[in-house]
């Protein structure tokens, strides 16, 4: 199972993978799951949760990234079974009550051609139990347990309330802001507005954080980010060089 480790000792396990990644936050304090994957996948994700402490398994909360079917189908049965506090993004309140999210636009041809067909088809797949949020996030929310350092912040652009989740200012869990799956690139295959999504991987870059957990795909190392920030900002953005 992939892990990684800050420099204060926190730990963050892959504890779902292929088709959607999942991710377990271990503090002193407390444990944070981050996104679900989709309903089939929910034996791995609870076996997985389990291998991590397997003499004290619990979950604390369950911070979802966004509310994509892929991310949260599995949440209302998390939230059952661990008894967590489920953090969304107050954008999204409105989705996880209907039990359904829009699907984001696609950013390429064979993307944009995939959902033209996509909104001709039943959308039954991409539904999910419907769940009411305990925590609802704005721009910024920081867990304040014991000296935890966790911090949530607003990443929009794949979806309007897309959360990234800062762990000690050294690892960034950042949903689909950004994909790790194509080489040389961490450009996300759909989004709701590009813009603001670009925007978004300057907020990330003017954090600390040197290591990127995408939502789909491997591990993302800053210096890619900042090249591909640039790629897509020509005129070299100011901001992006106060992250340095």
């Amino acid at each position: 199972m992939k892990s990684w480790k800050t420099n204060s000792g926190n730990k963050i396990f892959k504890v779902l993978s292929g088709r959607s990644n999942a991710y377990l936050i271990i503090t002193e304090e407390c444990n944070i799951l981050v996104d679900t994957g989709i309903s089939s996948a929910y034996r791995d994700l609870d076996k997985n949760i389990k291998r991590v402490q397997p003499s004290n398994t619990k979950i604390d909360y369950l911070v979802l990234t966004h509310t994509h079917f892929d991310h949260c189908q599995n949440a209302a049965r998390i939230k059952n079974d661990y008894g967590c506090r489920i953090i969304v993004s107050e954008h999204e309140k409105e989705f996880t009550e209907a039990g359904f999210t829009p699907v984001p636009g696609g950013t390429i041809p064979i993307t944009k051609f995939i959902v033209r067909i996509g909104a001709k088809l039943d959308l039954k797949r991409f539904r999910y139990k419907t769940f009411t949020p305990d925590i609802l996030v704005d721009e910024y929310f920081e867990l304040h347990d014991g000296r935890t350092d966790i911090k949530i912040i607003r990443t929009k652009g794949h979806s309007s309330g897309s959360l990234s989740v800062l762990v000690d200012n050294e690892i960034a869990l950042a949903g689909d802001t950004l994909f790790g799956i194509f080489k040389n690139s961490v450009f996300p295959p759909f989004a709701d507005n590009q813009a603001e999504m670009i925007k978004s991987w300057n907020k990330l870059l003017n954090t600390g954080c040197e290591i990127f957990l995408p939502g789909h795909g491997k591990e993302i190392k800053r210096d890619l980010l900042k090249r591909e920030y640039y790629k897509y900002t020509p005129s070299n953005n100011i901001e992006a060089n106060r992250s340095e």
